[in-house]
């Protein structure tokens, strides 16, 4: 027996669960671990979570450059995604155009695949920019070298694609005779 004034001992609770004087759980009653387990509502989840996203930008415990992926991206990234597919495609055309009328492929990755076949050089191009872009949407807040952040990139991309399609835009100009313009 220990003296009246000699506090207990912080597991004493523990110790009487052990020696089953205690009922080892409490009746559960309203407890909440009762309900229908979410991880079954795969589908529910998945359409809910669509139309609600729980993390639309990281914790704040987090450091802006380390990795960490969201639920929910801007919507200024979708048309920056959007925009760089569409000059891919538009510079593939451009490329297998200007090949057409005696240009040279100058990137010699490129280059081996575009003399082979021209569906080839485009899925090659497609999936390659694809994976690319959608690398760019998932990084899109983490910061490259640890200065200028990825979305910022992205436009980087799109301008530098838009300059390479007025870049051939002008030497298809000087390399078709403008004779040649109305039999194209």
């Amino acid at each position: 027996m220990q003296p009246a004034n000699c506090p207990e001992p912080p597991n004493k609770g523990a110790a009487a669960q052990l020696q089953g004087i205690i009922a080892a759980v409490p009746s559960a009653g309203d407890d909440r671990r009762e309900r229908h387990d979410r991880r079954r509502r795969v589908w529910w989840s998945v359409v809910y979570g669509s139309f609600n996203p729980r993390r639309r930008r990281p914790s704040r415990r987090l450091l802006e450059d380390r990795y960490h992926s969201l639920d929910w991206h801007d919507a200024h990234l979708l048309a920056v995604a959007i925009g760089i597919l569409l000059l891919s495609a538009a510079d593939a055309l451009m490329t297998l155009r200007l090949l057409d009328t005696g240009a040279d492929e100058v990137n010699p990755i490129m280059a081996a695949v575009v003399y082979r076949s021209a569906a080839v050089f485009a899925t090659v191009k497609m999936t390659l920019t694809g994976l690319g872009v959608i690398v760019m949407v998932m990084l899109a807040r983490y910061r490259f070298m640890r200065m200028v952040r990825v979305d910022v990139v992205m436009y980087a991309v799109l301008v530098a694609y838009s300059a390479l399609l007025t870049y051939e835009f002008w030497m298809l100009r000087n390399l078709i005779d403008p004779s040649d313009v109305l039999y194209l």
